[in-house]
């Protein structure tokens, strides 16, 4: 059973999602709040009675506290917790914040019931889940106005061979493990063991917060000679 929490400030909003979710078998709504503030309490509470929910869904604009700042704060409290964020505003502005506090995915609210709960499953799987055309929008969206934004890129960036800093280019491009494997003659397996090794050097929790840090820092990607060891 994946035990969910619907953070939405709209009460006639969490109804129809609670009684659309709960029709699913494995999804059971353990909690609600209608604003950042009270998702933080409902998750104190809940943790004490051993009802800690796996999967948050998200609003984005709230009064009191908003999601970017509620994602914040919960992914640093409570770390096994996942949040998606679920709203009907596109903006690639706030994806990017909640994406980089640590948000597993970004959701319209229009999501028929059927696609919202199999991301739901995907999620509390561990992968990452974007509407239709927004993974697109926050690629362009850093692209445009954050690169080399600071000054000092992080030191495992420094550390990626020169293979690993193609795969990482070619993932802030957009680029699947078949495609990546494709341009570099590589195996699915090999593209997986070095997406694996970028994600530990950058200290990242998966492949997109990996294309935010590579397209804040696209120079320091750019291909250099290579060392012993870095044609594999």
């Amino acid at each position: 059973m994946i035990r969910l929490l619907l953070v939405e400030d709209q009460e006639i909003v969490r109804r129809g999602l609670k009684t659309l979710l709960e029709t699913k078998p494995d999804l059971q709504v353990v909690g609600e709040a209608e604003n950042g503030k009270m998702a933080i309490e409902q998750l104190e509470a809940l943790q004490e009675a051993s009802q800690l929910p796996d999967v948050i869904l998200m609003d984005i604009r709230m009064p009191v506290m908003g999601g970017v700042e509620a994602t914040r704060l919960i992914c640093q409290q409570f770390r096994e917790v996942k949040i998606v964020i679920l709203t009907t505003f596109s903006d690639t502005q706030y994806i990017a914040q909640a994406l980089r506090f640590g948000a597993r995915g970004y959701l319209l609210k229009d999501t028929p019931a059927e696609e919202l709960a199999k991301a739901i499953r995907s999620i509390y799987q561990g992968y990452t889940q974007f509407g239709p055309g927004i993974m697109e929008k926050v690629i362009a969206q850093v692209s445009t106005t954050e690169p080399n934004k600071l000054a000092d890129p992080p030191a495992g960036l420094l550390e990626l061979t020169a293979r690993e800093r193609e795969v990482l280019r070619m993932i802030a491009s957009g680029s699947s493990n078949r495609e990546i494997a494709q341009a570099l003659f590589l195996s699915e397996g090999t593209v997986r063991n070095h997406i694996s090794h970028i994600l530990t050097r950058l200290n990242v929790r998966d492949r997109t917060q990996a294309a935010i840090v590579a397209n804040s820092f696209s120079t320091w990607l750019e291909p250099k000679p290579p060392s012993v060891g870095d044609s594999l």
